[in-house]
């Protein structure tokens, strides 16, 4: 027969102990000790040595030509931007965690979610955070009173497992996977070893019985999912829910997902009856403005297979000090600073003794190449203190030679801003388009230097 018993394993030298200290005793390091459940072999009769014995079973073996892919069945969250980050609706027996600031409604998206899509199938929340009177207020607010919704609070794994077996749910919602625990373990909900152990547990039942599992995960103050990484390697996709302080704007996106596309987006606007769906979010990440102002450009951006029009504003400044400050909010730093040494390298204009500021309008958080010219001519457009021209928005990816490089989808993109009233569009000269655009003026360029060149002739034709 086996025993269970945890040992307690550096993450820093990999010694085992067989209790927990506050420092490892091999490599000295501090609090690097985590708890790990095994398994041994006891034997009945007498000491002496004992020689492992397998008997696990394996799978057969088959040649890849003969293996058929079947496509996988899809079944609507009942959200469609939802879906659209799921790449298409939920995959039966697949496992979802979800992660976001506290407060930023992840337990509302989940609540919606588990109403819309109980109107068809059986779905069952289990809550460790909340009671089951907390839920209900909630969906009372949210007018989702009468959802046909089960309810269960109960943090104990196994009898989670039970209570599944029982109620043949198709979907689950684990609310928060920090707070379950698995009995057998020593360690408090939200260690390294519970979350493993609670997470197998629960991918293990989802495999075998076809019903999806979505699991609510806590964040760490640097904003990374907590808990060990192996979390997010075990579950099928993995969401990160966000949004920018003092808007009511909600983006869900995807850092993994084993059943669609890791680029795409859904937007989502925090009202008064909870979330609902933005299915147009070029309206809402553009500023009006009366006059064409210093400092602003739109870009033609593209979020997984949806276009989508924000702007970028920038602010160049004089100071007294003489370390510059750099700052970009929705953009990646180290891009911003790789743009201002383009800038001052292939077009002579010289900001390294400026405080730069860079803010994408809305929250919203670029992480393509093709945001990078629409940046620099924000930053032009300032320390210059000349509005770009009015209708025009901009995409492509700049070089470290000065180069604008092409970028995928530049009809879609371009589509996109003539339908939203725009008239005219800088873009990188080897993206081609098969076909014109009626209304709509396209500048085609392959330097930096032609760029900002052909702004000016813009301005002049105008």
């Amino acid at each position: 027969m086996s025993k269970v018993k945890s040992n307690f394993v550096c993450t820093a030298c990999g010694a085992v102990s067989p209790k927990w200290t506050g420092q490892c005793a091999e490599c000295k390091a501090w609090t690097t000790l985590q708890e790990q459940r095994v398994e041994r072999e006891v034997s009945s009769g007498g000491g002496g040595n004992r020689q492992a014995t397998w008997t696990g079973t394996a799978s057969p073996v088959r040649d890849l030509k003969a293996v058929k892919p079947q496509d996988m069945p899809r079944i609507s969250t009942g959200l469609s931007e939802f879906d659209r980050v799921l790449g298409g609706g939920i995959v039966p027996g697949s496992v979802i965690l979800i992660g976001g600031d506290p407060g930023i409604g992840k337990s509302t998206l989940l609540l919606q979610t588990a109403a819309a899509f109980g109107e068809r199938h059986k779905v069952l929340y289990a809550t460790g955070e909340e009671s089951q009177d907390q839920i209900a207020l909630r969906a009372d607010r949210l007018g989702l009173s009468s959802a046909n919704i089960r309810l269960a609070s109960e943090i104990d794994v196994l009898a989670l497992i039970n209570l599944f077996e029982t109620e043949k749910p198709q979907l689950v919602i684990i609310d928060s996977i920090q707070t379950a625990f698995h009995p057998d373990l020593m360690s408090a909900p939200g260690s390294v070893a519970q979350l493993r152990e609670c997470s197998a547990h629960l991918t293990r039942y989802a495999k075998t019985s076809g019903c999806t599992m979505i699991f609510i995960g806590h964040v760490t103050k640097d904003g990374t999912l907590a808990g060990p990484k192996v979390l997010e390697h075990i579950v099928d996709a993995a969401l990160f829910f966000e949004g920018e302080n003092g808007t009511p704007y909600r983006m869900l996106r995807a850092l993994k997902n084993r059943f669609g596309a890791i680029n795409e987006m859904g937007v989502f606007a925090m009202g008064h009856k909870g979330l609902e769906e933005v299915s147009n979010p070029s309206s809402l990440f553009m500023t009006r403005h009366e006059k064409p102002v210093p400092g602003c450009c739109v870009l033609a951006a593209m979020e997984g297979n949806r276009p989508m029009l924000v702007e970028v504003q920038a602010l160049v400044e004089d100071t007294a000090t003489p370390n510059p400050r750099r700052y970009a909010a929705g953009l990646d730093l180290n891009r911003l600073q790789m743009v201002l040494a383009v800038l001052n390298k292939h077009a002579n204009v010289d900001a390294f003794d400026k405080n730069v500021y860079v803010k994408v309008v809305g929250g919203v958080r670029l992480t393509e190449p093709a945001a990078d010219l629409a940046v620099l001519l924000a930053l032009n457009s300032s320390l210059t203190d000349t509005p770009l021209p009015a209708g025009l928005v901009a995409f492509g990816e700049v070089g470290l030679a000065g180069e604008l490089r092409p970028v995928q989808d530049a009809e879609a993109r371009l589509k996109e801003a003539a339908k939203l009233g725009f008239t005219s569009a800088l873009m990188p000269f080897a993206d081609t388009l098969p076909r014109a655009i009626p209304g709509f003026r396209v500048i085609s360029v392959s330097r930096v230097e032609e760029a900002l060149a052909s702004l000016i002739k813009i301005r002049k034709a105008a």
